[in-house]
């Protein structure tokens, strides 16, 4: 089975929201973290070898989105939503920095193992090719417009008016 990076995201996105979940009533915080790392090792293992690259610079917008969207839930039963938002967000966020970061490092291991090295190569002949493109070469960038160049043209023969 093969998902695209989208796919990957998504994955890893509801299953952290769904420990979020989880972990409150169970008292388990810690659990919201090794699911996260857990739903990012499994995202990189199946997605396509071409969708690496951009899987790679996900998982910290994952984990930060799914964060918001859980204290942004939390808040709404509180009196100051932003405030709640914040202090949330802050604590949420601190607490999962290290989850975060092991997170980031897995898929970043994962993708190098399975090919991220020949999808910066494309990606970097791509741009190199369409650079050298687009650069006007010296002579045309620098050659006066044609006499005449900004006058209108007329197209065809002037008609004429018959009185009737």
């Amino acid at each position: 089975m093969r998902l695209t990076a989208r796919g990957a995201i998504v994955l890893a996105l509801a299953v952290t929201v769904a420990a979020y979940a989880l972990a409150a009533p169970l008292g388990l915080p810690f659990l919201v973290g090794a699911v996260f790392v857990a739903a990012s090792l499994v995202g990189v293992l199946l997605v396509n070898p071409r969708d690496l690259l951009s899987l790679v610079v996900t998982p910290p917008l994952v984990f930060f989105a799914a964060t918001l969207v859980v204290e942004f839930v939390r808040a709404l039963g509180s009196g100051k939503l932003a405030q709640s938002l914040a202090i949330g967000l802050y604590t949420s966020l601190s607490a999962g920095a290290p989850w975060l970061f092991a997170g980031s490092a897995v898929v970043l291991g994962v993708a190098l193992r399975r090919g991220l090295r020949d999808n910066v190569r494309e990606l970097r002949e791509e741009l190199r090719a369409g650079a050298e493109a687009a650069r006007p070469s010296r002579k045309q960038a620098y050659e006066p417009e044609p006499e005449g160049y900004f006058e209108p043209r007329v197209y065809g023969t002037p008609r004429t008016q018959t009185e009737d």
